[in-house]
């Protein structure tokens, strides 16, 4: 008999264990799940003739991005955001190309007023962004960075666009974006997306600027953890013994 009830004490601990990693692996996966990275940290995203120092596509080889990650570019009305999926207009630094996404604010203009704009990452594989400006200067001045989009969790509910029959809806974000199919990305951005990190700062009273990761689900809340951990010791006590 005390064998057996060894085998059985040795069974639930498995049991217990195994639950708990499920849990702490699912509750991970939300906590780690989709990032913010602000371009270029404290340096924003500037040309190396506004500052020497900028280097994107070194801080751009220290990340790892994912679909469903936010791009968080601070700049000024003076310098563009364009992204293509053509590695001929990247290097061409040509903004006016029928293949690229102008996240900008309009025509540059000399205004150092402060300007944010979040990008999406919504479609896997090679991805390029440059300023277009001043027919490309901003970018041969060092204003670019490539990076390489990996799958991760795939895409949130909130950045699918629906569909009407075959063909996704297409809101353009702030600027213009080219219409030609095989340009834009397969899976473009709802007109009332939200950064994953803005959306929490208007409950906390900030700006969500900050480049930290946040699932879509809205984390791991304390007291659900607390809640499980409690009822969990609870029932491996009782079926230990």
């Amino acid at each position: 008999m005390e064998g057996r009830g060894m085998h059985i004490n040795n069974y639930s601990l498995f049991f217990c264990l195994a639950s708990l990693c499920l849990f702490f692996g699912g509750e991970l996966k939300g906590a780690l799940g989709y990032k913010n990275y602000t371009v270029g940290d404290d340096s924003g995203w500037f040309d190396k003739l506004e500052d020497a120092k900028v280097d994107y596509q070194s801080w751009a080889s220290l990340k790892n991005f994912s679909l469903g990650d936010f791009l968080i570019f601070n700049s000024d009305k003076n310098h563009s955001i364009i992204q293509t999926y053509n590695l001929t207009t990247y290097t061409e630094c040509n903004g006016l190309a029928d293949d690229t996404i102008d996240w900008s604010t309009g025509v540059p203009t000399a205004d150092d007023t402060p300007v944010t704009v979040a990008v999406p990452l919504v479609k896997e594989g090679p991805t390029y962004f440059f300023s277009g400006d001043y027919s490309g200067e901003q970018c041969q001045d060092g204003q670019k960075f490539k990076i390489t989009v990996e799958h991760g969790q795939g895409l949130p509910t909130s950045l699918i666009a629906p569909k009407v029959g075959d063909e996704a809806i297409s809101p353009a974000p702030t600027g213009s974006i080219s219409m030609d199919d095989d340009s834009v990305p397969d899976t473009v951005v709802p007109a009332n997306f939200d950064h994953p990190n803005i959306a929490n700062a208007d409950a906390n009273g900030g700006d969500g600027s900050e480049d930290n990761s946040e699932s879509s689900g809205g984390g791991c809340p304390r007291m659900r953890i607390f809640d499980f951990l409690l009822v969990f010791f609870v029932f491996c006590g009782l079926v230990a013994f």
